[in-house]
Protein backbone atom coordinates (compact mmCIF):
# COMPACT_ATOMS: atom_id res chain seq x y z
CA UNK A 1 0.00 0.00 0.00
CA UNK A 2 1.35 3.41 -1.00
CA UNK A 3 1.97 5.09 2.36
CA UNK A 4 3.02 8.60 3.40
CA UNK A 5 4.51 9.09 6.86
CA UNK A 6 4.44 12.59 8.42
CA UNK A 7 7.44 12.91 10.75
CA UNK A 8 6.39 15.96 12.78
CA UNK A 9 9.41 16.27 15.09
CA UNK A 10 9.36 20.05 14.51
CA UNK A 11 5.66 20.55 13.95
CA UNK A 12 3.70 20.91 10.74
CA UNK A 13 2.21 23.63 8.55
CA UNK A 14 0.58 23.77 5.15
CA UNK A 15 3.56 25.24 3.33
CA UNK A 16 5.96 22.83 5.06
CA UNK A 17 3.91 19.90 3.76
CA UNK A 18 3.84 21.43 0.27
CA UNK A 19 7.63 21.87 0.27
CA UNK A 20 8.22 18.27 1.32
CA UNK A 21 5.84 16.97 -1.35
CA UNK A 22 7.87 18.81 -3.99
CA UNK A 23 10.99 17.02 -2.71
CA UNK A 24 9.16 13.69 -2.97
CA UNK A 25 8.75 14.20 -6.70
CA UNK A 26 5.75 16.46 -7.27
CA UNK A 27 6.67 18.71 -10.20
CA UNK A 28 6.28 22.41 -9.31
CA UNK A 29 4.93 23.33 -12.75
CA UNK A 30 2.43 20.47 -12.65
CA UNK A 31 1.31 21.68 -9.21
CA UNK A 32 0.88 25.24 -10.53
CA UNK A 33 -1.14 23.95 -13.50
CA UNK A 34 -3.50 22.04 -11.21
CA UNK A 35 -3.88 24.99 -8.81
CA UNK A 36 -4.82 27.18 -11.79
CA UNK A 37 -8.03 25.12 -12.01
CA UNK A 38 -9.24 26.92 -8.88
CA UNK A 39 -9.50 30.09 -10.98
CA UNK A 40 -8.02 32.29 -8.26
CA UNK A 41 -6.32 35.33 -9.77
CA UNK A 42 -2.95 36.69 -8.76
CA UNK A 43 -1.67 33.51 -7.06
CA UNK A 44 2.07 32.85 -7.27
CA UNK A 45 4.09 29.97 -5.82
CA UNK A 46 7.66 30.88 -4.89
CA UNK A 47 9.75 27.73 -4.42
CA UNK A 48 13.32 27.83 -3.12
CA UNK A 49 15.91 25.52 -1.57
CA UNK A 50 16.91 26.64 1.93
CA UNK A 51 19.06 25.48 4.81
CA UNK A 52 17.40 24.85 8.15
CA UNK A 53 20.02 24.07 10.82
CA UNK A 54 22.08 22.06 8.36
CA UNK A 55 19.18 20.31 6.61
CA UNK A 56 18.64 21.13 2.95
CA UNK A 57 14.90 21.58 2.48
CA UNK A 58 12.32 23.23 0.25
CA UNK A 59 10.41 26.34 1.27
CA UNK A 60 7.18 27.34 -0.46
CA UNK A 61 5.71 30.82 -0.19
CA UNK A 62 2.28 31.62 -1.55
CA UNK A 63 2.03 35.19 -2.83
CA UNK A 64 -1.43 36.60 -3.45
CA UNK A 65 -3.21 39.94 -3.72
CA UNK A 66 -4.24 41.59 -0.44
CA UNK A 67 -7.94 41.12 0.19
CA UNK A 68 -10.49 42.02 2.83
CA UNK A 69 -12.45 38.78 2.71
CA UNK A 70 -13.53 36.57 5.61
CA UNK A 71 -14.81 33.48 3.85
CA UNK A 72 -17.35 31.02 5.20
CA UNK A 73 -17.11 27.29 4.60
CA UNK A 74 -19.70 27.45 1.81
CA UNK A 75 -17.55 30.01 -0.05
CA UNK A 76 -14.48 27.79 0.03
CA UNK A 77 -16.49 24.69 -0.89
CA UNK A 78 -17.89 26.62 -3.87
CA UNK A 79 -14.39 27.57 -5.09
CA UNK A 80 -13.22 23.94 -4.85
CA UNK A 81 -16.39 22.32 -6.19
CA UNK A 82 -16.60 24.56 -9.24
CA UNK A 83 -12.99 23.85 -10.24
CA UNK A 84 -12.03 21.16 -12.76
CA UNK A 85 -9.86 19.28 -10.23
CA UNK A 86 -10.54 15.56 -9.95
CA UNK A 87 -13.05 14.25 -7.41
CA UNK A 88 -10.51 12.79 -4.98
CA UNK A 89 -8.70 16.11 -4.66
CA UNK A 90 -12.00 17.94 -4.20
CA UNK A 91 -13.27 15.50 -1.57
CA UNK A 92 -10.08 15.58 0.49
CA UNK A 93 -9.82 19.37 0.31
CA UNK A 94 -13.43 19.90 1.36
CA UNK A 95 -13.05 17.37 4.20
CA UNK A 96 -10.02 19.26 5.55
CA UNK A 97 -11.75 22.64 5.40
CA UNK A 98 -14.87 21.16 6.99
CA UNK A 99 -12.77 19.87 9.89
CA UNK A 100 -11.27 23.35 10.27
CA UNK A 101 -14.74 24.90 10.34
CA UNK A 102 -15.99 22.41 12.92
CA UNK A 103 -12.99 23.15 15.17
CA UNK A 104 -13.52 26.91 14.93
CA UNK A 105 -17.25 26.50 15.54
CA UNK A 106 -16.67 24.50 18.71
CA UNK A 107 -14.09 26.96 20.05
CA UNK A 108 -16.35 29.98 19.49
CA UNK A 109 -19.63 28.26 20.38
CA UNK A 110 -21.32 29.00 17.05
CA UNK A 111 -22.64 26.99 14.12
CA UNK A 112 -20.34 25.83 11.34
CA UNK A 113 -22.23 28.03 8.87
CA UNK A 114 -21.37 31.18 10.88
CA UNK A 115 -17.62 30.52 11.10
CA UNK A 116 -15.40 33.20 9.61
CA UNK A 117 -12.15 31.51 8.71
CA UNK A 118 -9.98 34.58 9.41
CA UNK A 119 -6.38 33.82 8.47
CA UNK A 120 -7.08 30.18 7.55
CA UNK A 121 -9.63 31.38 5.01
CA UNK A 122 -7.02 33.43 3.21
CA UNK A 123 -5.85 32.46 -0.24
CA UNK A 124 -2.58 30.99 1.02
CA UNK A 125 -4.45 28.46 3.19
CA UNK A 126 -6.64 27.46 0.24
CA UNK A 127 -3.54 26.97 -1.88
CA UNK A 128 -1.73 25.05 0.89
CA UNK A 129 -4.60 22.64 1.49
CA UNK A 130 -5.68 22.07 -2.10
CA UNK A 131 -2.03 22.01 -3.20
CA UNK A 132 -1.24 19.29 -0.65
CA UNK A 133 -4.21 17.23 -1.85
CA UNK A 134 -3.00 17.64 -5.44
CA UNK A 135 0.43 16.37 -4.35
CA UNK A 136 -1.08 13.36 -2.56
CA UNK A 137 -2.98 12.46 -5.72
CA UNK A 138 0.05 12.90 -8.01
CA UNK A 139 2.09 10.58 -5.76
CA UNK A 140 -0.73 8.03 -5.52
CA UNK A 141 -0.94 8.07 -1.72
CA UNK A 142 -3.38 5.48 -0.34
CA UNK A 143 -2.49 5.49 3.36
CA UNK A 144 -1.51 8.32 5.73
CA UNK A 145 0.36 7.83 9.02
CA UNK A 146 1.85 10.46 11.35
CA UNK A 147 4.20 10.63 14.30
CA UNK A 148 3.28 12.41 17.50
CA UNK A 149 2.90 16.13 16.70
CA UNK A 150 5.36 18.52 18.35
CA UNK A 151 3.14 21.49 19.23
CA UNK A 152 5.84 23.84 20.55
CA UNK A 153 5.42 25.98 23.67
CA UNK A 154 4.99 29.51 24.95
CA UNK A 155 2.36 31.97 23.75
CA UNK A 156 1.21 33.32 20.40
CA UNK A 157 -0.60 36.45 19.24
CA UNK A 158 -3.75 35.69 17.24
CA UNK A 159 -6.79 37.72 16.16
CA UNK A 160 -8.39 37.41 19.62
CA UNK A 161 -5.27 38.27 21.65
CA UNK A 162 -2.39 36.40 23.31
CA UNK A 163 -3.01 32.68 23.78
CA UNK A 164 -0.94 29.75 25.03
CA UNK A 165 0.45 27.24 22.53
CA UNK A 166 -1.38 25.37 21.16
CA UNK A 167 -4.03 28.02 20.44
CA UNK A 168 -7.67 26.92 20.83
CA UNK A 169 -8.35 25.87 17.22
CA UNK A 170 -5.19 23.76 17.02
CA UNK A 171 -5.92 22.19 20.41
CA UNK A 172 -9.35 21.18 19.15
CA UNK A 173 -7.97 19.81 15.87
CA UNK A 174 -5.41 17.57 17.61
CA UNK A 175 -7.78 16.32 20.29
CA UNK A 176 -7.62 12.53 20.42
CA UNK A 177 -4.29 12.13 18.60
CA UNK A 178 -0.73 11.84 20.03
CA UNK A 179 0.98 15.19 20.69
CA UNK A 180 3.85 16.54 22.76
CA UNK A 181 5.55 19.84 23.55
CA UNK A 182 9.19 20.79 23.19
CA UNK A 183 11.35 23.58 24.55
CA UNK A 184 11.14 25.38 21.21
CA UNK A 185 9.28 28.59 21.91
CA UNK A 186 6.34 29.39 19.68
CA UNK A 187 3.69 27.66 17.64
CA UNK A 188 5.03 24.67 15.68
CA UNK A 189 1.73 23.23 14.41
CA UNK A 190 -0.53 25.61 12.51
CA UNK A 191 -4.28 25.13 12.05
CA UNK A 192 -3.71 24.24 8.40
CA UNK A 193 -1.06 21.63 9.22
CA UNK A 194 -3.16 20.17 12.03
CA UNK A 195 -6.24 19.99 9.81
CA UNK A 196 -4.45 18.20 6.96
CA UNK A 197 -2.87 15.58 9.21
CA UNK A 198 -5.82 14.97 11.54
CA UNK A 199 -8.26 14.66 8.63
CA UNK A 200 -6.23 12.20 6.56
CA UNK A 201 -4.31 10.11 9.10
CA UNK A 202 -6.02 7.12 10.69
CA UNK A 203 -3.00 5.91 12.64
CA UNK A 204 -0.21 7.59 14.61
CA UNK A 205 3.03 6.54 16.23
CA UNK A 206 6.44 5.29 15.22
CA UNK A 207 7.41 4.73 11.61
CA UNK A 208 5.46 1.70 10.34
CA UNK A 209 7.24 -1.21 8.70
CA UNK A 210 7.66 0.02 5.16
CA UNK A 211 10.03 0.13 2.22
CA UNK A 212 11.05 3.80 2.04
CA UNK A 213 11.40 5.06 -1.52
CA UNK A 214 11.64 8.84 -1.11
CA UNK A 215 12.28 11.31 1.73
CA UNK A 216 11.38 14.98 1.50
CA UNK A 217 12.00 17.93 3.85
CA UNK A 218 9.65 20.90 3.83
CA UNK A 219 10.86 24.09 5.51
CA UNK A 220 8.93 26.47 7.70
CA UNK A 221 9.45 30.21 7.30
CA UNK A 222 11.34 30.75 10.56
CA UNK A 223 14.98 29.66 10.78
CA UNK A 224 15.50 28.56 14.38
CA UNK A 225 19.19 28.05 15.05
CA UNK A 226 20.03 24.64 16.47
CA UNK A 227 16.56 23.24 15.76
CA UNK A 228 15.62 22.45 12.15
CA UNK A 229 12.24 23.99 11.39
CA UNK A 230 11.21 21.29 8.90
CA UNK A 231 8.76 18.46 8.45
CA UNK A 232 10.04 15.17 7.08
CA UNK A 233 7.79 13.13 4.78
CA UNK A 234 8.64 9.52 3.99
CA UNK A 235 7.05 7.79 1.02
CA UNK A 236 7.02 4.05 0.45
CA UNK A 237 5.15 0.75 0.45
CA UNK A 238 3.55 -0.89 3.50
CA UNK A 239 1.41 -4.02 3.87
CA UNK A 240 0.86 -6.51 1.11
CA UNK A 241 4.55 -7.16 0.35
CA UNK A 242 4.70 -9.97 -2.21
CA UNK A 243 6.69 -13.01 -0.99
CA UNK A 244 6.13 -15.26 -4.01
CA UNK A 245 3.87 -15.29 -7.08
CA UNK A 246 0.24 -15.34 -5.98
CA UNK A 247 0.96 -14.83 -2.27
CA UNK A 248 1.36 -11.78 -0.06
CA UNK A 249 2.12 -11.13 3.59
CA UNK A 250 0.08 -8.47 5.37
CA UNK A 251 0.74 -6.77 8.69
CA UNK A 252 -2.56 -6.86 10.59
CA UNK A 253 -3.76 -6.41 14.18
CA UNK A 254 -5.91 -8.64 16.40
CA UNK A 255 -7.98 -6.96 19.13
CA UNK A 256 -9.28 -9.27 21.88
CA UNK A 257 -11.31 -8.99 25.04
CA UNK A 258 -12.73 -11.52 27.56
CA UNK A 259 -16.36 -10.60 28.30
CA UNK A 260 -18.53 -12.29 30.94
CA UNK A 261 -21.27 -9.72 31.52
CA UNK A 262 -22.77 -8.96 28.08
CA UNK A 263 -25.88 -10.41 26.49
CA UNK A 264 -25.71 -12.37 23.23
CA UNK A 265 -27.68 -9.57 21.57
CA UNK A 266 -25.10 -7.00 22.65
CA UNK A 267 -22.23 -9.11 21.35
CA UNK A 268 -24.01 -9.75 18.06
CA UNK A 269 -24.59 -6.03 17.57
CA UNK A 270 -20.92 -5.32 18.37
CA UNK A 271 -19.90 -7.79 15.65
CA UNK A 272 -22.16 -6.04 13.12
CA UNK A 273 -20.69 -2.66 14.03
CA UNK A 274 -17.12 -4.02 13.80
CA UNK A 275 -17.70 -5.16 10.22
CA UNK A 276 -19.24 -1.77 9.42
CA UNK A 277 -16.03 -0.19 10.77
CA UNK A 278 -13.96 -2.14 8.22
CA UNK A 279 -13.01 -5.17 10.36
CA UNK A 280 -11.54 -7.95 8.22
CA UNK A 281 -12.97 -10.64 10.50
CA UNK A 282 -14.70 -10.94 13.86
CA UNK A 283 -15.40 -14.08 15.90
CA UNK A 284 -16.49 -15.38 19.31
CA UNK A 285 -14.84 -18.17 21.32
CA UNK A 286 -16.45 -19.75 24.44
CA UNK A 287 -14.02 -19.51 27.38
CA UNK A 288 -13.98 -20.13 31.14
CA UNK A 289 -12.95 -17.19 33.35
CA UNK A 290 -12.20 -16.77 37.05
CA UNK A 291 -14.81 -17.97 39.57
CA UNK A 292 -15.80 -20.63 36.98
CA UNK A 293 -17.78 -18.12 34.93
CA UNK A 294 -18.56 -19.03 31.32
CA UNK A 295 -17.59 -16.12 29.11
CA UNK A 296 -16.90 -15.07 25.52
CA UNK A 297 -13.59 -14.16 23.92
CA UNK A 298 -14.34 -11.42 21.37
CA UNK A 299 -11.68 -11.20 18.62
CA UNK A 300 -11.43 -8.69 15.78
CA UNK A 301 -8.92 -8.79 12.92
CA UNK A 302 -8.28 -5.42 11.27
CA UNK A 303 -5.87 -3.18 9.40
CA UNK A 304 -3.49 -1.10 11.58
CA UNK A 305 -5.15 2.08 10.32
CA UNK A 306 -8.53 0.91 11.69
CA UNK A 307 -7.36 -0.05 15.21
CA UNK A 308 -8.27 3.17 17.02
CA UNK A 309 -11.74 3.38 15.47
CA UNK A 310 -12.60 -0.26 16.28
CA UNK A 311 -11.21 0.01 19.82
CA UNK A 312 -13.46 3.01 20.48
CA UNK A 313 -16.40 1.08 19.04
CA UNK A 314 -15.79 -1.96 21.31
CA UNK A 315 -15.56 0.25 24.40
CA UNK A 316 -18.84 1.94 23.47
CA UNK A 317 -20.83 -1.10 22.35
CA UNK A 318 -19.71 -3.80 24.83
CA UNK A 319 -19.11 -4.05 28.57
CA UNK A 320 -15.37 -4.53 28.20
CA UNK A 321 -12.99 -2.34 30.21
CA UNK A 322 -9.80 -3.60 28.55
CA UNK A 323 -8.68 -4.69 25.09
CA UNK A 324 -5.55 -6.65 24.20
CA UNK A 325 -3.78 -5.75 20.97
CA UNK A 326 -1.31 -7.93 19.06
CA UNK A 327 0.31 -7.58 15.66
CA UNK A 328 0.08 -10.56 13.33
CA UNK A 329 1.11 -11.48 9.82
CA UNK A 330 -1.38 -12.97 7.36
CA UNK A 331 -0.18 -14.82 4.27
CA UNK A 332 -2.91 -14.89 1.65
CA UNK A 333 -3.42 -16.23 -1.83
CA UNK A 334 -4.14 -14.09 -4.84
CA UNK A 335 -7.91 -13.69 -4.99
CA UNK A 336 -10.10 -12.56 -7.85
CA UNK A 337 -13.77 -12.69 -8.76
CA UNK A 338 -15.45 -13.82 -11.96
CA UNK A 339 -19.03 -14.06 -13.21
CA UNK A 340 -20.59 -17.45 -13.94
CA UNK A 341 -23.64 -17.50 -16.24
CA UNK A 342 -26.11 -20.25 -15.26
CA UNK A 343 -29.72 -21.20 -15.97
CA UNK A 344 -30.57 -19.32 -12.74
CA UNK A 345 -28.83 -16.13 -13.80
CA UNK A 346 -25.41 -14.68 -13.04
CA UNK A 347 -23.44 -15.94 -10.05
CA UNK A 348 -20.27 -14.34 -8.67
CA UNK A 349 -17.45 -16.85 -8.14
CA UNK A 350 -14.44 -16.36 -5.83
CA UNK A 351 -11.22 -17.64 -7.36
CA UNK A 352 -7.95 -18.26 -5.47
CA UNK A 353 -4.60 -18.92 -7.12
CA UNK A 354 -1.21 -20.24 -6.01
CA UNK A 355 1.82 -19.52 -8.19
CA UNK A 356 -0.53 -18.50 -10.98
CA UNK A 357 -2.58 -21.72 -10.91
CA UNK A 358 -6.23 -21.84 -9.85
CA UNK A 359 -6.68 -23.65 -6.53
CA UNK A 360 -10.36 -23.09 -5.76
CA UNK A 361 -13.48 -21.65 -7.35
CA UNK A 362 -16.44 -21.12 -5.08
CA UNK A 363 -19.79 -19.44 -5.64
CA UNK A 364 -20.66 -16.45 -3.47
CA UNK A 365 -23.04 -17.71 -0.79
CA UNK A 366 -25.28 -14.63 -1.05
CA UNK A 367 -25.93 -15.45 -4.73
CA UNK A 368 -26.68 -19.09 -3.90
CA UNK A 369 -29.09 -17.98 -1.16
CA UNK A 370 -30.77 -15.48 -3.50
CA UNK A 371 -31.34 -18.11 -6.18
CA UNK A 372 -32.75 -20.57 -3.63
CA UNK A 373 -35.21 -17.91 -2.44
CA UNK A 374 -36.22 -16.97 -6.00
CA UNK A 375 -36.71 -20.55 -7.24
CA UNK A 376 -38.04 -22.17 -4.07
CA UNK A 377 -35.49 -24.99 -4.40
CA UNK A 378 -33.51 -26.16 -1.37
CA UNK A 379 -30.29 -24.24 -0.77
CA UNK A 380 -28.13 -27.37 -0.86
CA UNK A 381 -29.68 -28.39 -4.19
CA UNK A 382 -28.79 -25.04 -5.80
CA UNK A 383 -25.30 -25.19 -4.30
CA UNK A 384 -24.76 -28.70 -5.70
CA UNK A 385 -25.91 -27.67 -9.19
CA UNK A 386 -23.57 -24.69 -9.29
CA UNK A 387 -20.73 -26.86 -7.99
CA UNK A 388 -21.32 -29.33 -10.86
CA UNK A 389 -21.18 -26.48 -13.40
CA UNK A 390 -17.87 -25.32 -11.95
CA UNK A 391 -16.49 -28.89 -11.97
CA UNK A 392 -17.49 -29.32 -15.61
CA UNK A 393 -15.76 -26.06 -16.55
CA UNK A 394 -12.61 -27.06 -14.66
CA UNK A 395 -12.58 -30.46 -16.36
CA UNK A 396 -12.96 -28.85 -19.79
CA UNK A 397 -10.08 -26.44 -19.08
CA UNK A 398 -7.86 -29.32 -17.93
CA UNK A 399 -8.55 -31.34 -21.10
CA UNK A 400 -7.89 -28.26 -23.27
CA UNK A 401 -4.58 -27.64 -21.50
CA UNK A 402 -3.56 -31.30 -21.95
CA UNK A 403 -4.16 -31.09 -25.70
CA UNK A 404 -1.85 -28.06 -25.78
Amino acid sequence: MRTLYFDCFSGASGNMILGALLELGVDADALRAELAKLKLSGIELVVEKVDRSGISSTHVEVKYPHEHVHRHLKDIVKIISESSLNDTIKERSVAIFTRLAEAEAKVHGISVERVHFHEVGALDAIVDIVGACIGFEILGIENFVASSLNLGSGTIEIAHGKFPVPPPAVAELVRGIPVHSSEDTGELVTPTGAAIISTLCESYGILPEMKIEQIGYGAGTRDRKGSPNVIRLMLGETIGTTISPGRAVEKLVVLESNIDDASPQTLGFAMERAFEANALDCWFTPIQMKKDRPATLLSVLCEPSDVERIQQLLFRETTTIGIRKSEVERVSLERTSETLVTEFGEVQVKVSRLDGKVLTRKAEFDDVKRIASETGEPLRSIAAKIERILDQQDEALTKAAAKG
